[in-house]
């Protein structure tokens, strides 16, 4: 065990120490978090006739995150996510104003309503989305629900800047994840 410190320390100061040295790069939060997601558009064609039970947000060290939780969901549900330069509500076209340096329009391809109309998420349309609160996040800024129809649901994510982003699905889950930067 002695040997073991005696060379984890001898490395650490070989190697210019944990918080760097003249000629070194020091060790810095932001190498840790280097996203190479990219801010194009990502889509999965999947269609679900499973509905939206919930939208949740959480931070992370390196990103944000927006959770689209599904309705007993066996199979992956599609999306589409991206970067656009002003937010509309899908079938109608009307603007729906969403705060922040850039926004993303998020399709999960998962109605807001079961099959005889009934809502499974709380939040129709221009509104907050329902139990989702993003201050004192980093990166995010603001939400509206834009619609529900034709087995989609669509939201607004109001960001601070045009940030690289992820998305990831489970069998219940739609994920997206908005770096703190690039």
């Amino acid at each position: 065990m002695r040997r073991l410190t005696t060379l984890a320390t001898a490395l650490v100061i070989a190697s210019g120490g944990l918080m760097g040295t003249a000629g070194a790069a020091p060790v810095s939060a932001e190498a840790v978090c280097s996203a190479v997601w990219g801010s194009g558009p990502k889509a999965a064609p999947e269609q679900r006739a499973v509905p939206l039970r919930n939208i949740r947000t959480g931070r992370h060290a390196c990103y944000d995150r927006m959770v689209f939780d599904i309705t007993g969901a066996t199979s992956v549900t599609g999306f589409h996510v991206q970067y656009v330069n002003e937010f509309r509500q899908d079938f109608t076209g009307d603007p729906i104003p969403v705060a922040g340096g850039a926004v993303l329009e998020i399709v999960v391809r998962a109605p807001s309503y079961d099959g005889n109309m009934n809502p499974t998420y709380p939040g129709v349309g221009k509104k907050p989305l329902p139990g989702v609160n993003v201050a004192g996040y980093q990166t995010f800024r603001d939400h509206k629900f834009g619609t529900s129809w034709e087995g989609q649901t669509q939201v607004g994510l109001g960001v601070r800047a045009r940030l690289p982003f992820q998305v990831t699905r489970t069998n219940n889950q739609v994920i997206v994840d908005v770096a703190h930067s690039w």
